[in-house]
């Protein structure tokens, strides 16, 4: 049987216990980590892939980073676009033309050079329709890389990526594209290996062995030497990397803890130098740590119930606005989260690339009554209850329960709440085999458009299967739009007409609320909640 994270990590919380106890002192894996530079970290999840180009989740990006690097990349402190695989890149008059300049001393982790070829290539596998994948779309800025991923077009040399030489990449864009660089930071944008893809597989075939130790190769700072599933994923040191030379840590191991309570015990006895969580009734504990090791990391992220709006009765609008006003998120702020996750009210979370919407969803049960009225439940009269799906982790689950008293008490309407693991819950969510589950959306790239444009008609990510033929106008009229000022005047528009048909219902704004040990030095994050690990380094 394979370990759990329980098992595999509790046995030293009971050595510890028995060390306080009277037996000989241990050094724990935090102190030999020290030592031997191994940093053990929380990643909240056990991965459901590692193909940069399958990626969904959050947790799975996080150690894909690690062991891939792409064109450009966020820099921690200021999440800027800055050169990465590329060391350079140079942009044409029109803004249509990106000239990406490898760096010479780039090498694949069995010394290949990483040349253009590698990154067209990469760029052909995610977007061939074969393939299926979710986040093609994040290529689409590039000339008929949509049509080619429609099946319109089958010559991948229409598509606007071209080497030029082993060193020279040139993407030709539909329009320009002034977030491109940043774009090109995400995991869908990282290079794969042909040689190992074939290898092992198909071009356009998912969930192949090329993913596991001793068969993946990658270009980032880090190659992966374990993935025990339901355990640990370890990655150390790749000695071929271009800056090798700045890697101080020799080893990360994530350990994939659902449970923030376990996670948290676990940190406590010495096994993790930093967790993914923090359970709620632990915040205001590690606020008062001395010395401080409590951590609350901005970031663009919203968190919401998505609302299957195919499935009756969910398809009325009245009933899914109803649901939406029905919630005080002040009230889940100040007592589930201390105050650490701000409401929302609306999508994108404030200050996105320089955007707040202004329409927002308030917290009114009057207006939830009759609107529920209109809907043809009044006092939630003929409506059957609802299972709301959600992962086993504890603030979804203690905002669910919150949730599920507030809509009794003020609407009279009923709600079972189902635990599935996250990777179950996804791929619910993609089946659309759900009524109403817990979802969210962490940015790609600091801008509103990686918020509003999930949600457009037949959207990979579009979970909730809504359509609404102006609010995609609007969203290819903003991407069209050159003058920012009136790109985020025309997100305005789609906000609200978004906001008006509640196929979700936000709830909070995430920040990553985590404890850290002050032994982590170098640590950073991204507004999009990214670590640089070849940067930290560990010190008593």
């Amino acid at each position: 049987m394979t370990p759990s994270p329980r098992s595999t990590l509790l046995p030293a919380v009971a050595c510890a216990v028995l060390a306080l106890a009277g037996c000989g002192r241990r050094e724990t894996p935090v102190e030999a980590g020290i030592r031997t530079q191994t940093l053990l970290v929380g990643n909240g999840a056990e991965p459901a892939d590692l193909d940069p180009q399958v990626i969904i989740a959050f947790t799975d990006s996080q150690i894909a980073y690690t062991l891939f690097e792409g064109l450009t990349k966020l820099e921690g402190s200021t999440s800027a676009a800055v050169p990465a695989a590329a060391e350079k890149w140079d942009v044409s008059a029109d803004g249509k033309v990106y000239t990406f300049h490898l760096r010479p001393s780039g090498r694949w982790s069995n010394g290949d050079p990483v040349t253009a070829d590698d990154f067209a290539y990469s760029f052909q596998r995610i977007l061939t329709p074969a393939f299926g994948s979710e986040y093609s779309y994040m290529l689409w800025p590039i000339r008929n890389a949509e049509a080619f991923n429609a099946g319109k077009i089958t010559d991948f040399s229409l598509v606007g990526v071209k080497a030029l030489d082993p060193l020279t990449l040139q993407l030709t864009l539909a329009k320009p594209t002034p977030y491109l660089p940043a774009l090109a930071s995400h995991t869908t944008w990282l290079p794969v290996h042909k040689a190992v893809i074939e290898k092992y597989g198909r071009m356009d075939e998912k969930g192949t062995r090329w993913t596991r130790p001793g068969n993946l190769v990658g270009n980032g700072a880090f190659t992966l030497a374990e993935w025990i599933p339901n355990a640990r994923i370890a990655v150390v040191k790749n000695p071929l990397y271009w800056d090798a030379a700045s890697t101080r840590l020799s080893r990360v191991e994530f350990y994939p803890i659902e449970k923030p309570d376990i996670e948290e015990l676990n940190y406590r006895s010495g096994q993790l130098h930093a967790t993914y969580a923090l359970p709620a009734s632990k915040i205001d504990a590690y606020r008062g740590h001395q010395p401080p090791d409590f951590a609350v990391d901005k970031m663009l992220g919203t968190f919401y119930l998505f609302i299957n709006v195919n499935r009756p009765p969910f398809d009325n609008v009245k009933l899914r606005l109803a649901l939406a006003h029905a919630v005080d998120r002040e009230e889940l702020s100040r007592d589930i989260t201390k105050g650490t996750y701000p409401p929302a009210h609306c999508l994108t979370p404030p200050d996105c690339g320089g955007y707040t919407s202004r329409t927002q969803i308030s917290d009114d049960f009057d207006e939830a009554r009759r609107l529920l009225a209109e809907a043809g439940y009044p006092g939630g009269k003929g409506l059957p209850s609802i299972e709301v799906q959600c992962y086993e982790t504890e603030i979804p689950l203690r905002e669910l329960e919150a949730i599920q008293a507030m809509w009794l008490k003020e609407l009279n309407v009923h709600i079972t709440i189902a635990e599935v693991e996250q990777k179950t819950l996804f791929q619910n969510q993609q089946d659309r085999n759900y009524s109403v589950s817990f979802s969210g959306w962490v940015a790609d790239y600091p801008d509103p458009l990686t918020f509003l444009g999930v949600m457009v008609t037949g959207g990979g990510n579009n979970w909730a299967g809504w359509s609404n033929r102006e609010f995609d106008g609007l969203i290819d009229a903003a991407s069209n739009e050159p003058d920012n000022a009136k790109r985020l005047e025309i997100f305005q528009k789609a906000e609200s007409i978004l906001l008006g048909e509640a196929p979700l219902i936000p709830l909070y704004v995430k920040p990553q609320v985590y404890a850290r040990m002050p032994v982590i030095k170098g640590w950073t994050t991204t507004s999009v909640g990214f670590h640089e690990f070849n940067r930290m380094w560990l010190e008593k």
